[in-house]
């Protein structure tokens, strides 16, 4: 099959969602331009800093959001039951779940000034539905932080070529941020000055790789992620991520320009089977794609970082159902990239034991972009993804210190930025992530099912209706707690004791949410509009 008629309709399709569904969307949560949002209201030089323009925030909140999960997540998918079955997964989670979950945490945190979905939660159903969301979502965000640090510290070392465009993006990034908030410079003219520092970076990398150790690339790292997390936004977060976006928004775009080159044929078979080495396709495959279609960590993003930088209601709609749109077209990118690779009758399966999901994508980039970027495809996807990864990290690093904040009472954000740098940095050098890794995919997609629960609870808690977030934090509770009652019983027949706990306490706790909120929900079920 022609790759591009898959690409054509996938396209069409999110085009429609954004135009139709995300604007039903936004009409049933009434935005009103007019209102001053948090970033005015408690502005502090610090975290509150209205963004210079809406497109600066676009550009920190996909970098933010778009981290591994939307190409390594697609592509196993696709090896072990095929692109069918995941790229259908990516277009409609994206339209009718992902980008809700999206537009809605960020739009009820902006309204509730600028706090987190897990304060959101205390409003609307319980202090104690806020204290467990709250370590739920501590704890995931511990191992994110150790397992991308790895991640990135692992790729310098296997690639020392993209060193100094990654680190090196760092200062230049603090440049831009002082020629548009202190200089007050043309955006345009700043811009272009670090896309061309971000060009002769890439070139320079490729002269001068720089080698060190794991070990060494991990604590580089954690220090820029304690530095990320302690200075104002506006110095160096935001337009570090907001120069990372124009090198994702090349790799994408030169994606599927290449397509359009290329046009290359898909062999694999669209459907492999119903069940595979991971477990059955449902509920597997949806916690497997994960962040390509809904991710509960763009909650934490949303209403973490963006929504103390908004300056107006009416971006909500760009910003956030728009960056999940953006993440879905990776995806569908990733997804194409690895079923032309292989034919069938191959093992699929098998391959990914051979091969990661990362090497997977970039040979397929590589192959797509073969006739536009010289057969630098490969290298530069690998790029990217490092910027996924590291644009992630330092950002989680600055929601843990927030929840960190609320949760234990610290208002000095060094002692609580170092709190978590040391935390998950121990995790990171110890590789004990390696052994709570499996279960993350499952607890990531159950705090997007619990966020969509508050999201229903604060609907209806101002007489609207919460039939849009309602069914699908159903639809994902079910999900999430199936995949994770299928990974205890394996556990439990593996011996693997320290996993099986893990999974029994995150059916728990969410358990103990939901009782929380069902009644909520019940009382309330009667008065919307």
């Amino acid at each position: 099959m022609n790759a591009l008629i898959i690409v054509g309709i996938a396209v069409v399709l999110f085009f429609l969602g954004y135009r139709f569904y995300a604007r039903k969307i936004e009409d049933l949560f009434g935005l009103d331009p007019k209102r001053p949002t948090p970033a005015l209201t408690k502005f502090d030089s610090v975290d509150y800093i209205p963004a210079k323009n809406w497109l600066v925030l676009f550009g920190h909140h996909f970098s933010s959001i778009a981290g591994a999960g939307p190409i390594i997540g697609p592509v196993i998918a696709v090896m072990l039951w095929g692109w069918g079955p995941a790229l259908i997964w990516v277009v409609i989670g994206t339209i009718f779940i992902g980008g809700v979950h999206d537009f809605g945490s960020l739009f009820v945190s902006v309204r509730e000034g600028g706090v987190s979905i897990a304060d959101i939660a205390q409003g609307v159903i319980s202090r104690r539905a806020k204290i467990l969301f709250s370590l739920f979502v501590w704890l995931a965000l511990i191992l994110v932080i150790a397992v991308f640090a790895w991640l990135c510290a692992d790729t310098f070392v296997k690639e020392p070529k993209i060193v100094l465009p990654s680190l090196g993006l760092i200062p230049v990034a603090m440049v831009v941020g002082y020629f548009l908030y202190h200089l007050r410079l043309n955006a345009i003219f700043a811009t272009i000055f670090g896309l061309a520092s971000l060009t002769g970076l890439m070139f320079l990398g490729n002269i001068f790789p720089i080698n060190a150790s794991l070990s060494v690339w991990i604590l580089v790292l954690f220090i820029y992620c304690f530095f990320a997390s302690i200075l104002p936004v506006n110095i160096l977060l935001q337009p570090r991520d907001y120069l990372s976006s124009f090198l994702l928004f090349f790799g994408l775009g030169a994606g599927y320009l290449g397509l359009l080159i290329s046009k290359p044929v898909i062999s694999m078979p669209s459907f492999h089977g119903v069940s595979s080495s991971e477990g059955y396709l449902w509920p597997a495959l949806f916690v497997t794609v994960a962040c390509g279609a809904v991710s509960g960590f763009h909650a934490l993003i949303a209403s973490g970082t963006t929504s103390k930088q908004i300056a107006n209601e009416r971006h909500i709609k760009r910003v956030g159902y728009g960056a999940m749109v953006a993440e879905g077209l990776v995806a569908v990118l990733a997804i194409i990239s690895a079923s032309i690779l292989f034919k069938n009758g191959e093992d699929f399966s098998s391959i990914l034991k051979t091969e990661s999901p990362t090497n997977i994508f970039g040979r397929g980039y590589g192959v797509i972009t073969q006739n536009l970027l010289a057969g630098k495809g490969a290298f530069i996807a690998i790029t990217i993804l490092n910027a996924f990864i590291l644009t992630t990290l330092d950002t989680a690093t600055r929601i843990s210190r927030y929840l960190s904040e609320e949760l234990f009472k610290i208002k000095n954000r060094y002692l609580s930025t170092t709190l978590i740098v040391i935390v998950s940095a121990a995790l990171a050098l110890s590789g004990k992530w390696r052994k709570i890794w499996p279960v993350f995919g499952s607890s990531n997609q159950l705090v997007a099912a619990l966020a969509l629960f508050v999201l229903s609870c604060w609907l209806l808690s101002k007489k609207k209706s919460a039939k849009f977030t309602l069914w699908p934090a159903l639809f994902m509770l079910f999900t999430t707690i199936a995949a994770l009652l299928l990974q205890a019983v394996k556990y439990f027949k593996d011996k693997e004791s320290l996993l099986f706990s893990v999974a029994v306490i995150l059916i728990i706790l969410a358990g103990i949410m939901v009782w929380d909120a069902v009644p909520v929900i019940f009382k309330r079920r009667g008065t919307p509009r």
